[in-house]
C-alpha cells in the first residue's frame, strides 16, 4: 500500500502542475488578446487622427493636380490647335504672295528674255544669222 500512497501523491502532483499549465496558457491567451485589443486600438486611433486627414488632403491635392492637368491638357490642346491654324494661314498666304507675285512678274520675264534674245540676235554676226 505504501507504493500506491506515492504512485497517487505523484499523480496529483501531476495533475496539478497540468492544472496550473492549462490555467497559464490560457492566462497567456486572455493576456495576448487583450494586448491585441490594445495595439488594434492604438493603430485605429491613429488612423482616424494622424493617417485619415493626410489621406484627405492628399485626395484633396491629388484632385487640385487632376484639376490642373486637365486644364493644361485643354490649353496646350488649344494652343496646338492655334499654332496648326497660322500654319494653314501661313502656308495659304505664302501659296497666294508666290502666285501673285509669278502673275506680275511674268510679264517682265517674258520681256527681259524677249530683249536678251534681240540683243544676242543684233550682237552675232551676219554669217551665223543666215546660216540658220
Amino acid at each position: 500500500m505504501g507504493d500506491l500512497d506515492t504512485t497517487n501523491i505523484l499523480l496529483g502532483i501531476m495533475a496539478a502542475v497540468s492544472v496550473l499549465e492549462g490555467l497559464l496558457i490560457i492566462g497567456i491567451g486572455v493576456g495576448g488578446y487583450l494586448l491585441y485589443r490594445r495595439v488594434m486600438d492604438v493603430v485605429h486611433g491613429l488612423e482616424q487622427r494622424q493617417v485619415a486627414p493626410a489621406m484627405a488632403r492628399v485626395n484633396a491635392i491629388l484632385d487640385d493636380v487632376k484639376v490642373v492637368s486637365t486644364r493644361v491638357k485643354d490649353e496646350a490642346d488649344r494652343v496646338d490647335q492655334a499654332i496648326r491654324t497660322t500654319m494653314d494661314r501661313v502656308d495659304d498666304t505664302a501659296d497666294r504672295v508666290r502666285s501673285n507675285v509669278r502673275e506680275k512678274t511674268s510679264w517682265v520675264v517674258g520681256l527681259m528674255r524677249g530683249a536678251r534674245v534681240a540683243v544676242e540676235s543684233m550682237l552675232q554676226p551676219r554669217d551665223a544669222q543666215q546660216t540658220r
